[in-house]
């Protein structure tokens, strides 16, 4: 019954109010998020950490903070890109991006761990192997014994390629558990240490075509060089040594997800690195298996244990598709959920079960046999722009918790009420990321503004004195464009919103636009910079 009612998903949407409020009173908090972008959220107990500057927030408190000691991510170039805990040790993986000729490329930069529930951490670099040999030159030898990395692995003896760079190796996800450590870093694989991070072997996962690894057979990791078939772990050659989801359940069984479905090991936790097995399933176009090969988050429900993993797809020619799965029985078949939705995170809270996807927050009561879609997400006083991509979930002990790209946004009655967090950028100066900011009376964000991109920009003002406040946009010749607002607000500081249209219902053209705010005592403008 669950695999029937997973492949046909029933969607409800609930009712979408029209938001007629254009302007709304704003925080201004020297101790603020740093980006409205948020892709990664950890909670534990009273406490939510999230990426990509390692903000904490205690109880839903009003300040959000960083911890002492973070100098890797304060003042170099590290970024956020998993966190984990267990107990009072957390494990935080560390990523950085560089342009190369116009490409943001992701990369490895290190681990943060702490003992002590966060108060102190303690930074360890992203394990590489030595360079190899003057004499390797990868455009012209396939491997030698001195060129390439040996390892053990049931007793045999086997070559696996050297990872001397960080490039496209951030962590993409992290699990901890003890003294041992596990990451899925992309094109550096999966990684074990046993030593809280001091120190990082590779676990060797099954080839692409490999059901099962087991330290009594033999194996082939068929890497392709110059025409040659070459017997090397190579993850240039195989999907499923491109790591990216990561969970250990409550049975020590650790999941990990690739690009080529998903890998179950009993023993990965416990045994010796050159004998641990693995249970590999991929997408094999079922209606009890998964909808796709890219397995980007892995989680379990708290309640029945069930595992649940996104499906991303590698493939679509051969049916793969979006959506998400569960299993209850160790991944000998999977229920078939959200068919078709893009979805990047999953968490639960008080019996719910939440989807956060490109299309949208979803949630169901029922372990999925229903799902219902949450409208336009606004709290007392402002709102979700209608294209937000929801990116992460996360539950605290009194609340869920959202990452999206509009900002964050939590909630203590499972949705029936939220309240949204993004920067505050006070206008009397900076916040706690760029404390020597000047003064300004009012600024937009973003800016230059796309309306395909953005769909709104933000223009935030103070009221010194309760009265009318006249908002309005002008053409570079003076030409009214559009009433914002003329109406009466109490003191306070304030973001008005504007959707790039005219008073007409049209687009506006690409050009630059003046902003002008009449207050009661003064009046304010400003430039935004309309960029399609």
């Amino acid at each position: 019954m669950n695999r029937l009612f997973g492949l046909f998903s029933i969607i409800a949407v609930f009712s979408t109010p029209v938001l007629s409020q254009t302007v709304y009173p704003v925080d201004s908090r020297f101790n603020s998020i740093r980006q409205n972008g948020v892709s990664n959220l950890f909670a534990i107990g009273d406490t939510v950490w999230i990426s990509p500057a390692l903000n904490f927030n205690v109880n839903n408190g009003l300040e959000w903070l960083q911890p002492n000691g973070i100098d890797s991510i304060t003042n170099s170039a590290a970024r956020v890109f998993s966190i984990d805990s267990d107990g009072p040790r957390i494990a935080v993986g560390l990523g950085f991006t560089f342009d190369l000729d116009g490409e943001s490329i992701p990369s490895g930069f290190g681990f943060y761990t702490s003992d002590d529930n966060g108060i102190n951490w303690e930074f360890k670099e992203f394990p590489l192997d030595e360079q190899p040999p003057e004499n390797c030159d990868d455009t012209t030898l396939p491997y030698t014994g001195d060129c390439d990395i040996q390892f053990m692995y049931g007793g045999m003896q086997y070559f696996r390629i050297r990872n001397t760079v960080s490039q496209q190796s951030p962590p993409y996800d992290i699990q901890i558990q003890g003294d041992t450590i596990f990451a899925a870093a992309f094109s550096s694989g999966l990684i074990r240490s046993i030593d809280g991070g001091e120190s990082w072997q590779k676990v060797i996962v099954p080839p692409v075509g490999v059901r099962d690894l087991v330290p009594e057979n033999t194996y082939t990791w068929n890497s392709t060089y110059q025409g040659q078939t070459i017997n090397r772990f190579d993850v240039r050659g195989d999907f499923n040594l491109r790591g990216f989801g990561l969970h250990i359940d409550t049975n020590g069984q650790v999941w990990y997800g690739s690009a080529n479905g998903v890998n179950i090991s009993v023993d990965a936790v416990t045994t010796s690195i050159d004998s641990i097995s693995w249970k590999h399933i991929v997408f094999e176009n079922t209606n009890d298996g998964l909808l796709g090969n890219w397995v980007i988050e892995i989680e379990e429900d708290p309640v029945n244990g069930s595992v649940w993993m996104t499906n991303w797809v590698i493939d679509p020619g051969a049916g793969e598709q979006f959506g998400i799965v569960s299993t209850n029985n160790n991944g000998s078949s999977f229920s078939q959920h959200l068919i078709g939705e893009k979805i990047n995170s999953i968490g639960f809270k008080d019996g719910g079960i939440f989807a956060a996807g490109d299309n949208g927050l979803f949630v169901s009561f029922n372990n999925g046999l229903s799902w219902s879609k949450f409208p336009q997400i606004k709290s007392s006083n402002t709102f979700l722009k209608e294209n937000t991509e929801f990116l992460s979930v996360a539950a605290s002990d009194d609340r869920l918790w959202v990452g999206t790209d509009d900002g964050i946004i939590s909630t203590d009655d499972l949705g029936e009420t939220w309240e949204i967090t993004r920067v505050d950028f006070p206008l009397s100066g900076g916040n706690v990321f760029e404390p020597d900011a000047k003064s300004v009376n009012t600024y937009a964000y973003p800016n230059p503004f796309s309306p395909a991109l953005h769909e709104l920009v933000r223009i935030k003002f103070e009221l010194k004195q309760a009265g009318n406040v006249n908002i309005r946009v002008f053409d570079f010749g003076m030409n009214l464009v559009r009433d914002i607002k003329n109406e009466n607000f109490p003191a306070g500081t304030y973001e008005a919103v504007w959707d790039g249209v005219d008073n007409e219902g049209r687009k506006v053209a690409n050009a630059p636009y003046i902003y002008i705010i009449q207050t009661p005592n003064r009046t304010v403008n400003g430039k935004i910079l309309v960029v399609e």
